[in-house]
């Protein structure tokens, strides 16, 4: 069978068409015979990044960048990036623009640590870059970019020291040191009049230091008696230690005891001397003996003869006996 030769160019059109499309797709980072997983990120900055750029993890590429786009504003530009490799990228990863001083910039995406992983078409988390010259100085010395971080500090510290030291702060600092000079000489004039005050004091001091220790002597020669009184306070307490208190404060406490049961009973209508107390009725009694005795004794002084008769032939007194006592004892009770 003969093919044509319109048939030939066309087979060919259509070949050198799909190598054409893969080629073109080859070079923007995408591979047509895997499926590719798309994700984003966003920078201000991207560093001379363009498309077909490597996305790199951990050194290795993955992907490639398929397109920036910065809008009309260009303060944030979106990166899209296409892995040519089914990949798991976890949630909390980070994706960085590394600059290379050969003048191809690439994306490395740190690797988090989460079980959450990014799905396709997500977005990514971004930081900026340090820069190439930050790069450079951490690849080639570390040293280096620890100076030159402490070249800064330092400078931001000299700012910060020339701030505060202003015109006023300096003069403050002069006044202060002028103030500390005088301070320091007014501490040496008092010293040397320390020292003068106790050059004159020293004859007082030496004297009381003398008293002192004609004090101490008396007591050294005179330590025999204070043995002999101590011993003596020493013996007394032994003595006193040695009576026997306790039985002395029973004795007392039962004398205490009988005294109250025998004030108690004298209070109460019970025995010969509560009733001779609290009973009324001997009180009365008492009281009417009384008055009786005073009746008979006024009767014996008007009627003696009543109760003695001396003469032989004298009459006897027939004079009825007093009832009542004599005015002398009206102011005595009388009770019948």
């Amino acid at each position: 069978m003969n093919i044509s030769n319109e048939t030939k160019v066309g087979s060919l059109t259509a070949i050198s068409i799909v190598l054409l499309i893969l080629g073109f797709n080859f070079l923007k980072g995408r591979n047509l015979t895997v499926k590719s997983l798309h994700f984003y990120a966003v920078f201000e900055n991207i560093e001379g990044l363009t498309p077909s750029n490597a996305v790199v993890i951990n050194g290795k590429q993955v992907g490639t960048v398929y397109s920036t786009d910065g809008g009309d504003d260009m303060r944030k530009i979106t990166v899209a990036l296409t892995m040519n490799q089914s990949i798991k990228i976890p949630d909390n990863s980070i994706a960085v623009i590394t600059p290379s001083v050969l003048g191809t910039t690439s994306i490395e995406i740190r690797l988090g640590n989460s079980q959450v992983y990014k799905k396709d078409g997500d977005t990514l988390a971004s930081i900026a870059s340090k820069g190439m010259l930050a790069d450079a100085f951490q690849k080639v010395d570390p040293v280096l970019l620890q100076v030159a971080n402490m070249i800064r500090s330092l400078d931001s510290v000299l700012v910060t020291v020339n701030s505060v030291f202003d015109t006023n702060t300096k003069n403050n600092i002069r006044s202060v040191m002028a103030n500390l000079n005088n301070t320091t000489a007014s501490l040496a004039i008092s010293s040397a009049s320390l020292q003068s005050i106790l050059n004159t004091q020293s004859g007082a001091l030496a004297k009381t230091l003398n008293n002192v220790s004609e004090i101490t002597g008396t007591l050294k020669n005179n330590d025999k008696k204070i043995d002999q009184t101590l011993t003596n306070l020493e013996t007394t307490t032994s003595k006193l230690s040695k009576l026997d208190l306790e039985k002395t404060l029973t004795t007392i406490n039962v004398t205490i005891s009988e005294l109250k049961n025998t004030i108690e009973k004298v209070n109460s209508d019970k025995g010969s001397i509560g009733l001779l107390i609290n009973d009324p009725k001997l009180y009365n009694n008492l009281s009417a003996t009384s008055n009786k005795l005073n009746l008979l004794l006024d009767d014996v002084r008007v009627h003696p003869k009543r109760y003695i008769n001396v003469s032989v032939f004298g009459k006897k007194d027939k004079n009825k006996p007093l009832t009542t006592p004599l005015p002398d004892t009206m102011n005595a009770p009388y009770k019948n």
